[in-house]
């Protein structure tokens, strides 16, 4: 064929592949602003994407299932979607694009085969909103707002409805609050507007008032008079960590139950996908969501638990550093933080080993854990050795990381990577977890010592893992085809 009518023939390609994309970024726009209805791709975010993003997540869905999924295929599955009454709903489009190439010959068209996988989403229980409050405004409170208020929505789910600090609130801090929430070094600008409105002692957050509440105890807060009653309370100050210091909160009027942002003492530890159903939203009213560390880690080791067996194994994190340490050399109450985070790698300690047997009781004393802190200031590392009692290979691992990422109940904790070029940078965004890096695990020759390398944005990803628990505390967890 000559040379330039190939060209051509690309050319066309690709116009209709993006005009396909605007239609299939229309398609979920209406879904999630008229019926409340999210659509995902392989656990990816499709709200507020554009038309490149769309196709590079389609051509990183090829790799990964091994199947040609096009945007094409997406449209169509998503026309089906938005064609039925479906209550609010969570659906991963790529795994039902996925499915409908396996098992197209069994239905008519698109639409037939959308009705029989959402057939149990009209038994879906009516859920109703919950307030939200945030009580603190730093690194992980602001991404929780810039998420929570991006994912509003109709207001079906979470609802925040205000910011707790310690400090005044006047009209320069205000200000510089507003500031810090639209602009952010790390992960960009707010892709939305946000006003201090001074006079109201507010941020107008995409048009929506959140009030900024000055308090030195939660002791001192009536909620109530704002307008707020049975408020999910999420403390992310690191000021009050065991279950008594955390019981203050639940004496402020407006205040229901209470979810802390790091490691609880006294308290259900949970990791998202792994435990929560052990502890019910209906009797227990404060929870931790743990370290981002150990969301990392944790739904890994319960794949590899569940299919090879840990006998025993080490944890290395390489950990992004934190305002926890010195910009530059100074006292410190720990020893080596207080030597230059950007200049040095600091050897720390952490407490993910012991933690993941909260989540995992199977693994108490198999592990032990230390942590590197380096010069990057976010994206974060681990390294995991383990013996295991089966006989595995690269290829078995690989097979069962696959599989626990493509489906069950830990599928928006674990991503697949395989890109082979994979660095630190390149995770900063993702909302799950655990990034699992499929070039580069490890085997011993005996087949029984295996190392993994386990990515994660300890910002970012953990932030969702917050809101994920945060929806099942809230009890509006909405229907959901993962």
């Amino acid at each position: 064929m000559d040379k330039n009518m190939t060209y051509e023939k690309e050319l066309s390609f690709q116009a209709d592949r993006r005009r396909a994309g605007v239609k299939f970024i229309n398609i979920i726009s209406d879904l999630w602003y008229d019926k409340s209805i999210e659509l995902v791709f392989f656990r990816n975010q499709l709200i507020d994407r554009n038309v490149s993003d769309i196709i590079n997540l389609h051509e990183y869905a090829n790799a990964f299932v091994g199947k040609p999924i096009s945007v094409f295929d997406s449209v169509e599955i998503a026309a089906a979607i938005a064609s039925l009454d479906l209550p609010p709903s969570k659906l991963d489009i790529g795994k039902l694009a996925y499915e409908f190439h396996l098992e197209h010959d069994q239905y008519n068209d698109a639409k037939s085969f959308v009705i029989a996988k959402l057939k149990d989403a009209k038994e879906s229980k009516e859920i109703q909103p919950k307030n939200v409050v945030l009580y603190g405004f730093g690194r992980i409170g602001r991404l929780l707002a810039r998420e929570l208020m991006s994912k509003t929505g109709k207001g079906s789910q979470l609802r925040l409805r205000a910011i707790v600090t310690r400090d005044k609130n006047d009209a320069t801090t205000l200000e510089k609050r507003a500031s810090l929430l639209r602009h952010d070094s790390i992960h960009g600008d707010f892709q939305g507007s946000v006003i201090a409105d001074v006079e109201n002692n507010a941020l107008i957050i995409n048009g929506t008032t959140v009030h900024i509440i000055t308090a030195n105890a939660p002791e001192d807060i009536d909620y109530t008079t704002y307008g707020i009653e049975d408020a999910l309370i999420i403390d992310n100050t690191g000021a009050f960590t065991d279950e008594k210091a955390l019981a203050r909160h639940l004496t402020s009027k407006g205040a229901h139950k209470v979810l802390l942002t790091a490691p609880g003492k006294g308290v259900p530890n949970i990791v998202h996908g792994v435990n929560q159903n052990e502890y019910n939203p209906d009797t227990v009213d404060i929870f931790s969501a743990a370290s981002c560390t150990t969301n990392a880690i944790t739904p890994v080791l319960k794949a590899i638990e569940d299919t090879l067996g840990v006998v025993k194994g080490h944890l290395e994190t390489i950990h992004a550093y934190t305002n926890d340490q010195n910009l530059t050399d100074n006292m410190h109450k720990k020893y080596r933080r207080g030597r230059a985070a950007g200049l040095n790698m600091v050897i720390t300690e952490t407490g993910a080993g012991s933690a993941v047997a909260k989540a995992l009781p199977s693994l108490a004393g198999k592990l032990t854990s230390n942590a590197i802190r380096v010069p990057v200031p976010n994206g974060s590392l681990v390294v995991l050795t383990l013996e295991v009692n089966k006989q595995t290979s690269v290829e078995d691992i690989n097979a069962i990381m696959r599989k626990y990422a493509l489906e069950g109940e830990l599928v928006e904790q674990i991503k697949y990577s395989v890109n082979n070029e994979l660095v630190s940078s390149d995770i900063i965004g993702t909302s799950a977890p655990s990034i699992y890096d499929s070039n580069a695990t490890i085997v011993s020759a005996d087949g029984k010592n295996i190392v993994l390398y386990i990515w994660y944005d300890n910002e970012y990803g953990y932030s969702h893992q917050v809101i994920r628990l945060a929806k099942y505390i809230a009890k509006v967890r909405r229907f959901n085809y993962y």
